[in-house]
């Protein structure tokens, strides 16, 4: 018998074991089923939507008590007694007919127009992460999985990924830590979420503005004037993205923008770079206390680097790569300076002008103009239709039925050579008063096998904030809104097309690294002439889609100084993994050293201190700042070894759905996509592409 046979025959009789051992019935009861009969009907489709207030409490309850019941009959397992079908099998059950449960709870927070309803979700789901929090600390499970493993049983290479991956989470919140340790830690992530706090509360309390004469700002937009208020005179400009950014973009006035970058970079101050400081000394001692050298080590192990040390060699060789390439931008801005400005010192302050002035001189690109040609309902069209031939897919809306707004769609996905289900999205795309106001993908339900052999599908939900129609005409989409879908319907193709086994390695519960690389690359069609016609038609003349020399052009501007853009980040990124690599690191130190190795020779601003206003280092991408260019990298490569010649070539498109997308988490992701290229991927053609566009 095949090892995968063997597999899947282990899973589903050792299932069914548990199932009669620890009574995993977790079959929802009948609330208002008349209003979800429909759903119900759905092959392979459990998801529950439309959930009262009162049910969400009451589900949330429930998905507790039998939560802790499983988790207590696993931990009841003698250690000399333990077998896939008393200690993994249970979990692995639990966890697949749990997840759909639990999203129904949360769902309701992002999509309902009832406060109550909203209110009840957003309970449920603090109370579901601090249980489920608890049973990921608990060592008598863990002791139980601990033996299983140690034990050696053969049971497949995906079931084997499966008992490795709860091992390591038990490990790394603490369930193998003395009690006395537990309680350090339990202290030590308080005093984390403290500091987390008042770094954002330093931001966000940050009110401080310049008063500036119409003079001062020359350059801006009347309509920019306009919405600035009045003082003795002069403008009031608040220091927040919504007014800085358009001011270094396009104040003609050097001084101006110098004034205007040093107050920004003061946002925070040094009252952030100290708690940033104190922030690193903490997460280090959590680090030690759960056995590693570091804090980045602790962040990095379950990721596709897996090392500090590799993100290291990584960041330093892109900024030397670039290093050609920047610099041949940077000599463009500082020779359109010298024509406007005369001899002045080229300064951060500067980038962003320059750059927009860069772009308008080698651009005929009307981006006002652009935006008449992406009509919403087309934009969605066209992306459907597009992924259906690029992935050999079918969709088919559902009409009918249960959804928790009149504009969602539903939709089922079928492979278009087999007919087989594959599973369903939810699109909810148009802007609606108390509904989650970024465009994001949820996922409801994941694939997984279940015990009796027959297979559940995944299911998803597009959520984003599209303008609505307005007499009777489709709204119009900003070229990045375009994009940003795009992006975020890749992830829905990617968890549709997850075959795992396990609910565990569904791809949207994928470390970062390897769960953004699918959308990076899909991003590109969103850049070529072929896809963008087919996603686009002139507003009042649907047949005239944007032209090829427009494509040409969204293209180059994504690339244009994209050598100095990606410096900008490497800096931030260096200076996440050395304060989270080394100890007692003065960050202002830090800072001014790197910033003109990196940067070319740029100063620092003086009296700034970049560290004191970028959240992503303080809150959520500690040590993982990286994550999004090492995905970049890595998609680049995909895309110009296998698509770039023929963008909507179904060959290519269905051997990489079945063998990156559908594995999910089920192997390691670095082998995924070594395997798919037939080697190791390389920074080559990321470099390459943006050099070769970028002028």
């Amino acid at each position: 018998m095949s090892p995968r046979r063997k597999e899947r025959r282990v899973v589903a009789v050792a299932g069914a074991a548990a199932l009669v051992a620890v009574g995993l019935n977790l079959a929802f009861s009948a609330v208002a089923a008349h209003r979800r009969r429909k759903q119900q009907e759905l092959p392979g489709f459990n998801a529950q939507v439309n959930l009262s207030a009162a049910e969400i409490k009451r589900l949330a309850d429930r998905i507790i008590a039998k939560s802790k019941e499983t988790y207590d009959a696993v931990a009841a397992v003698p250690l000399d007694k333990v077998n896939f079908a008393n200690a993994i099998a249970p979990l692995a059950e639990l966890d697949a007919q749990q997840f759909p449960l639990v999203q129904a709870c949360v769902l309701p927070r992002m999509v309902s127009p009832s406060e109550d309803i909203c209110r009840a979700s957003a309970d449920a789901e603090k109370r579901l992460d601090s249980h489920f929090l608890l049973c990921r600390q608990r060592e008598d499970v863990y002791r139980v999985v601990k033996a299983f493993m140690e034990r050696g049983e053969r049971i497949g290479p995906e079931a084997t990924r499966f008992v490795q991956c709860l091992v390591r989470e038990f490990e790394r919140n603490g369930a193998k830590l003395t009690q006395a340790k537990k309680e350090e830690m339990e202290k030590l992530k308080s005093l984390i979420d403290d500091l987390n706090l008042k770094y954002i509360q330093n931001m966000s309390d940050f009110t401080k503005f310049l008063l500036l004469s119409e003079e001062e700002l020359a350059g801006m937009p009347p309509e920019f004037l306009k919405d600035l208020e009045e003082t003795d005179g002069k403008r009031k400009v608040l220091l927040t993205g919504y007014y800085v950014t358009p001011i270094l973009e396009h104040c003609k006035v050097g001084s101006t923008r110098k004034q205007i970058a040093v107050a920004y970079g003061q946002k925070g101050g040094k009252q952030n770079v100290a708690i940033l400081e104190k922030l690193v000394q903490i997460r280090h001692r959590l680090a030690r206390l759960l056995g590693y050298s570091n804090y980045s080590d602790f962040a990095i192990e379950p990721r596709m680097p897996m090392t500090s040390r590799k993100v290291l060699e990584f960041l330093e060789e892109m900024s030397e790569q670039l290093s050609d390439l920047a610099n041949r931008e940077l000599t463009v801005l500082k020779e359109l300076k010298m024509k406007e400005e005369g001899n002045a010192q080229f300064g951060m302050e500067d980038l962003l002008y320059y750059m927009k002035r860069g772009e308008q001189h080698k651009l005929d690109l009307d981006i006002g103009e652009i935006k008449r040609y992406f009509p919403v309902k087309l934009v969605i069209s066209g992306m459907l239709k597009m992924f259906q031939d690029l992935f050999a897919l079918r969709f088919e809306e559902i009409k009918d039925v249960e959804v928790w707004h009149d504009t969602v769609r539903l939709f089922s996905v079928w492979d278009a050579s087999s007919s087989d289900l594959l599973g369903y999205f939810f699109l909810d795309m148009f802007s609606r008063e108390g509904k989650y106001d970024h465009t994001c993908v949820v996922a409801l339900q994941n694939g997984y096998m279940c015990s009796n052999g027959s297979r559940k599908v995944p299911v998803a939900v597009l959520l984003s904030q599209c303008p609505k129609e307005f007499d009777g005409n489709s709204a119009l989409l900003r070229f990045p809104e375009v994009v940003r879908i795009f992006h975020e319907f890749s992830h829905v193709v990617h968890h549709i097309s997850n075959r795992a086994t396990f609910s565990r390695f569904s791809s949207l519960r994928l470390e970062g690294d390897f769960a953004e690389i699918p959308s990076l690359l899909l991003e590109n069609w969103c850049y070529e002439s072929i896809s963008l016609k087919m996603m686009s038609g002139f507003y009042q003349d649907i047949t005239k889609s944007v032209t090829t020399e427009a494509c040409q052009s969204l293209k180059r501007r994504r690339d244009m100084f994209a050598g100095l853009k990606l410096k900008q980040e490497i800096l931030l990124c260096l200076v996440d993994q050395i304060i989270h690599t080394s100890e007692n690191v003065d960050i202002d130190d830090l800072v001014k050293d790197l910033h003109p190795k990196v940067m070319l020779g740029i100063p620092l601003l003086e009296g700034t201190s970049p560290a004191s206003c970028f959240p992503r280092i303080a809150v959520g991408y500690d040590a993982v700042c990286y994550s999004y260019i090492w995905s970049e990298v890595f998609a680049a490569d995909l895309f110009t070894t296998k698509f770039k010649d023929d963008l909507l070539n179904q060959h290519a498109g269905l051997r990489f759905r079945n063998k990156v997308l559908a594995p999910g988490g089920s192997k390691d992701p670095l082998e995924i996509i070594t395997d798919y290229l037939g080697r190791e991927p390389s920074l080559q053609p990321f470099i390459q592409s943006r050099t070769r566009n970028a002028l």
